[in-house]
This record gives C-alpha cells, sequence and structure tokens, in this order.
C-alpha cells in the first residue's frame, strides 16, 4: 500500500471512529435529553487535551451475525485528558454502538486504562451509559465485568474513582460505580438498579416504573447510592471538575491548595448569637459552616441523604478540608444508621486521600427505636466510630452545643485520639440531656417530694447548670480550649497549620475488620 492510500485509510478511519454508531443512533441519544459519549468528554476534559487509546478496536464475535456489525471503539472510548491542568484517566460509554453493551474488547479497553491510571497515580472517571453486558458473547462479557471489578477494588484508596451514571446501569453493571468513591447521576435519564421494573414485577408482583426503583432522586435521598444529582448530562461534568479541585491525583499527594482572598483571621459577629438561648430550639448547622470556611469554597456531598448530618468538601485559607456536622434541624442533628453511614464513608475517603477532618458536634444522641435496633444501629454507629479511630489524618472537633452519651465518644472525642479539641461557650458535655437524667438519677426524690413537679424542675436546672457548660471537660483536659465563636475560622486555620507535619500510623496489619 502506498503512504498516501495509507493515510487517507487512516483518516478515514480516525473519522469514522468520531461517530460511533452513526448519525440516526447520536439524533436518537440528543432526542432522549443525552449527550453523545464525546460530547461528554469535551465538556469533562480541558480543552485539546484528551489523548484517545484503542480507537480501532473492534468485538471479535462471529455469532448471531454479529460478524458484519462492528463498529470501531465497540462502545467505548478510553484514553487520558486534564481537568485544570491535572491528568485523568476516562471511559466514556458509547450508548449508540451497540447500546454501550460490554463485550470482551470494550473490558480490555477499560482494563488497559484502569491499570494505566493507577501506575501514573491519577484520578479514573467512568462515565456510565451502557446496556449491561452484551448478551451475544454470554459468559466472557461477564468475566469482564468481573476483571472491571477486581481493578475497581485494588484502585481504592489509592487513586480517587469517580463515576457518573448517564443513562441506564443494570445488574452487574452497578457493581462498578457501586464500589467507587463518588457517583453522580443525572435527573431523568439515568437509572440504577440490579433487576429492572420487568423482572421485579414477575417476581414480587410490584408495579413501579425505572424513576421510582433506581431514579438519580431515589438514590440520591432514599438508598444513598448517588452522592451528587444533576439536572443534565453537562451540568453532571462540571460537577465533576469542581469535585476534582478538592481532592488530590493520589494517596500519597496532598489536595490542591487554591490561594484565597478571604481575611484568614476574619470574625463573624453573627456566629455569637447564632446558638438559640433555648437548648431544644433547633439552629441550621450549614449557616454556621459558611461563616466559617473560605467564601464559595463549600461543596457538599450526598446533600439528600440523611439530611441530619452534613459531609462535604471546603477550604480553610485556601487548604482543603473534609467537613461533617450535625444538623440541628432535621430530626435535632441525632445520629441513626443512615447518617452513620454516610458520615463514615466520608471520613474513610478522607483519611485514603490525606484530607484532614473537622467536626462540628451537636449531637443529642443516637436515635431510639425498635426500627433502628432491629435495623443495626449497633453495627452501624459503631462503622462511624471505627472510622473516627481509624484514620490518621488531621482531626479536629468544635463542639458547639450538645455533646451527649455514646455520640460524644464516637465524634471525634480526644479519647478516639482526635488532635483538637475546641467548644464554643454553648457546648454540654454530658451522658444524656438534662430531663432523662434527672429521671433516672433523682427517680425516688421526685415521687418523694410535697411539689414532685417544682422538685423536679429544680434538679433539673441544678443539672443543667453543672453539664450544660464546657468547663468540667476543659478541666480534664478532654477539651483543649474553648473560643468565642466569631472566632472560630482563625482558630481552624491556626490549628490546621500546626497540624501540617503531623505523622500518624496504625499498628501493622493487613487490614482491620470494619463493622459492616
Amino acid at each position: 500500500m502506498k503512504m498516501n492510500d495509507g493515510i487517507k485509510r487512516l483518516n478515514k478511519m480516525k473519522e469514522q471512529a468520531q461517530h460511533g454508531g452513526g448519525e440516526q443512533r447520536i439524533k436518537k441519544q440528543h432526542e432522549a435529553g443525552k449527550l453523545t459519549a464525546r460530547e461528554r468528554l469535551n465538556i469533562l476534559l480541558d480543552q485539546n487535551s484528551f489523548q484517545e487509546f484503542d480507537a480501532f478496536v473492534t468485538h471479535r464475535i462471529y455469532d448471531f451475525g454479529m460478524q458484519d456489525k462492528k463498529i470501531l471503539g465497540d462502545g467505548v472510548i478510553t484514553g487520558i485528558g486534564k481537568v485544570n491542568g491535572r491528568s485523568v484517566a476516562v471511559f466514556s460509554h458509547d450508548f449508540t454502538a451497540y447500546g454501550g453493551t460490554l463485550s470482551e474488547t470494550f473490558g480490555q479497553k477499560v482494563n488497559k486504562i484502569m491499570d494505566l491510571a493507577l501506575k501514573m497515580g491519577i484520578p479514573i472517571i467512568g462515565l456510565n451509559d451502557s446496556g449491561g453486558a452484551r448478551i451475544q458473547e454470554g459468559v466472557v462479557s461477564l468475566a469482564a465485568y468481573a476483571e472491571i471489578f477486581w481493578r475497581n477494588t485494588q484502585a481504592s484508596g489509592v487513586i480517587p474513582q469517580i463515576s457518573a451514571i448517564m443513562g441506564p446501569c443494570a445488574g452487574g453493571a452497578v457493581y462498578s460505580p457501586a464500589l467507587t468513591d463518588f457517583i453522580f447521576m443525572v435527573k431523568g435519564t439515568s437509572y440504577m438498579f440490579i433487576t429492572g421494573p420487568e423482572v421485579v414485577k414477575t417476581v414480587t408482583h410490584e408495579e413501579v416504573t425505572f424513576d421510582e426503583l433506581g431514579g438519580a432522586q431515589i438514590h440520591a435521598s432514599k438508598s444513598g447510592v448517588a452522592h451528587c444529582v444533576t439536572d443534565n448530562d453537562e451540568q453532571c461534568m462540571n460537577e465533576i471538575r469542581k469535585l476534582l479541585s478538592y481532592i488530590p491525583l493520589n494517596n500519597l499527594e496532598e489536595p490542591p491548595f487554591i490561594e484565597s482572598d478571604d481575611e484568614p483571621n476574619r470574625e463573624d459577629e453573627e456566629l455569637n448569637s447564632i446558638i438559640p438561648d433555648d437548648p431544644n430550639k433547633p439552629y441550621r448547622m450549614k449557616d454556621v459552616l459558611l461563616h466559617i470556611v473560605d467564601r464559595d469554597s463549600f461543596f457538599e456531598i450526598h446533600k439528600d441523604y440523611a439530611q441530619n448530618i452534613i459531609v462535604g468538601f471546603a477550604r480553610l485559607d485556601g487548604q482543603v478540608v473534609g467537613l461533617i456536622a450535625q444538623e440541628p434541624s432535621i430530626m435535632a442533628g441525632v445520629l441513626d444508621i443512615h447518617s452513620s453511614i454516610k458520615a463514615s464513608r466520608f471520613i474513610r475517603f478522607c483519611d485514603c486521600f490525606n484530607i484532614p477532618i473537622i467536626t462540628f458536634e451537636d449531637v443529642p444522641g443516637f436515635l431510639p427505636g425498635v426500627l433502628q435496633e432491629h435495623g443495626g444501629i449497633i453495627k452501624h454507629g459503631a462503622k462511624l466510630l471505627y472510622a473516627y479511630c481509624e484514620a490518621t489524618v488531621p482531626k479536629i472537633t468544635i463542639i458547639t452545643r450538645k455533646s451527649y452519651g455514646g455520640a460524644y465518644c464516637v465524634l471525634g472525642s480526644k479519647q478516639v485520639r482526635a488532635d483538637i479539641n475546641l467548644a464554643w461557650p454553648t457546648a454540654e458535655l454530658a451522658v444524656m440531656g438534662p430531663e432523662g437524667a434527672v429521671n433516672i438519677t433523682y427517680r425516688k426524690e421526685i415521687s418523694e417530694a410535697q411539689d414532685s413537679k417544682s422538685a423536679r424542675k429544680q434538679l433539673i436546672d441544678d443539672y443543667r447548670d453543672k453539664f450544660a457548660n464546657p468547663y468540667i471537660a476543659a478541666a480534664r483536659g478532654y477539651v483543649d480550649d474553648i473560643i468565642e465563636p466569631k472566632q472560630t475560622r482563625r482558630e481552624l486555620i491556626k490549628y490546621l497549620n500546626i497540624l501540617k507535619t503531623k505523622r500518624d500510623k496504625m499498628p501493622p496489619k493487613k487490614h482491620g475488620n470494619i463493622p459492616l
């Protein structure tokens, strides 16, 4: 073949690879409210930064007439690109080619780019829009899935893994995203489930729509599978870009520092009056956080799930931190099964990737009840305790108001090796609230008193005077300092700088056995 002919053929094939399953299928993709695999990558990655791999790969199937239905790329686009100047590995399912179904060669392409990401120490981002395993390949396609799952597990805690669900994701296809660190979903176009509505109807006789069974909002608010939900594909790509600005490329790097124009010693007078005088009256902890962190730096994770606890990333004087905070305006900020799982997963990610953990605590305890006990609150609450105990990154805890019972121990107490424990003057540290404590401790005295109501009130007031303050804990060194609320930002930045040289490690072991 002459050189000119070879170049012409090369350029023709490159052009062909750009169009996936063809213009007609691209049109259908757009009509469904979805971008194509390449259009998504164009938004996600810095301009002209994408280096594609394996654009000429095709499947190897000769059954079912598939030998006559070959599409370059075989349903997935893989390669290396940049986000805000930093390298990332990506794979993007192409629904226009065989419905994005996974074949042996499809799997090999994904595995190659995952292996390269691990060697390079860069995040792996998967844009999932797939009909699942390619039926024509049988067990071979299932084996390809299993190879991906194995790599997800090997990469866990070494490089960040992000999944975007951009279309259907069913059966075995949901396990790879579930093994990654963060899952993004798109309203109205993305779905995740083990078995679809038809199978559910056949087996359990339940009638349910795709959206009701595994839509974005369901997984964001009910199951907790999805960390972030967006309105469309473009917003999804931009939110992933934003997330990447908070996390390091791998577990040996520090998170990216961004110079802040927010004064590190800024004091906010509103914080001095944000806690209500009535200890049972709620306030918004999110408002507290926004007063303290660098302006416009808070990026919330799991916003719609277990809203009685807040988790997310932010910056303090340009330094990335992971925030965990009770939300007293929802369920009084009590800890339950879902909030324990939510927070423990986030803490472990921060610990994997060298992100300091700051806890804002206002917790009346763990949620009582038969449903909680039978649902395993002991086991799930222990996950949160385990996560705090296991974490070796800098840990700072601020008690704003209530710190009662076992929740005191769990939420970054000095005894589980938090580095710095601070309290506002409004902090209350006790085994339980005054009413419950008095009812148990002085039951006999109250019943024998001439005016039991008055006696009970006096005892409650006495208990509150003794324990509704942080000074006993400070006297024992359980609290390192009591600070004026408006000075919280300044104090946190000061302690973060002190803790930059912290070195800590767990005892030698293969791995711990977290109560799953």
